[in-house]
């Protein structure tokens, strides 16, 4: 089966337009290396181009996908952890000043947690066992009087993979340094509106626009 010619033809159209125009910042990154400004840790769903989302040129993003932009706790007595090895170069090799979790309306992973993967993990292979991670997710009350049960389902799975987030040694080092942020936003994929998890409040809020 051959590569579908979507693909095919898009490539070219890159090669002509963007990389063409671009081709002195693609020969910089590709002499110089990458200087990220965040590490985005986003869902796999194609509806949602994390580049596309913030208008980041090339290079700019160092992005991670998962099913349901989940990030597990740190476990370092674990084999495979796509994740978690992601985290740890953005952080320790590139040294991002950001970290953004960033997660989306009718995320399928969410929703399929919800169905009920989640009392059957051994029928329901790998992506059973990833969801996992969202058992004893806390809703905020205040998120399902103003978004309903999905988003607030979506949000809570934000506020999950942050404080995950703080369990990996790196990641609190260099917080405590003063040199990480972290970040939760969830993308509205029909209105195209972010919203970031602020702080103080715990609540998700429309961006501000300087």
């Amino acid at each position: 089966m051959h590569l579908p010619k979507s693909l095919v033809d898009g490539h070219f159209r890159f090669r002509r337009s963007a990389h063409a125009k671009d081709r002195g910042r693609y020969l910089q990154l590709a002499e110089l290396g990458q200087t990220p400004t965040a590490m985005v840790i986003a869902c796999c769903d194609a509806r949602v181009d994390v580049s596309a989302i913030f208008d980041a040129e090339p290079g700019s993003l160092f992005i991670m996908r998962n099913v349901a932009n989940l990030v597990p706790p740190y476990e370092p007595e674990g084999k495979y952890h796509g994740t978690s090895a992601a985290i740890e170069y953005a952080v320790t090799t590139l040294k991002v000043p950001h970290l953004i979790v960033l997660g989306h309306s009718h995320c399928g992973g969410v929703a399929a947690y919800r169905r009920g993967v989640r009392g059957s993990v051994s029928e329901h292979g790998f992506i059973g066992r990833w969801l996992t991670l969202l058992e004893g997710l806390k809703l905020i009350d205040s998120d399902v009087s103003r978004h309903g049960d999905e988003k607030a389902f979506e949000f809570a799975a934000i506020r999950s993979s942050i404080v995950n987030l703080a369990t990996f040694p790196f990641v609190k080092e260099r917080m405590g340094e003063g040199l990480l942020a972290l970040h939760g936003l969830h993308f509205d994929i029909a209105s195209g509106e972010l919203v970031l998890l602020d702080e103080e409040s715990g609540r998700f809020e429309a961006l501000a626009e300087d």
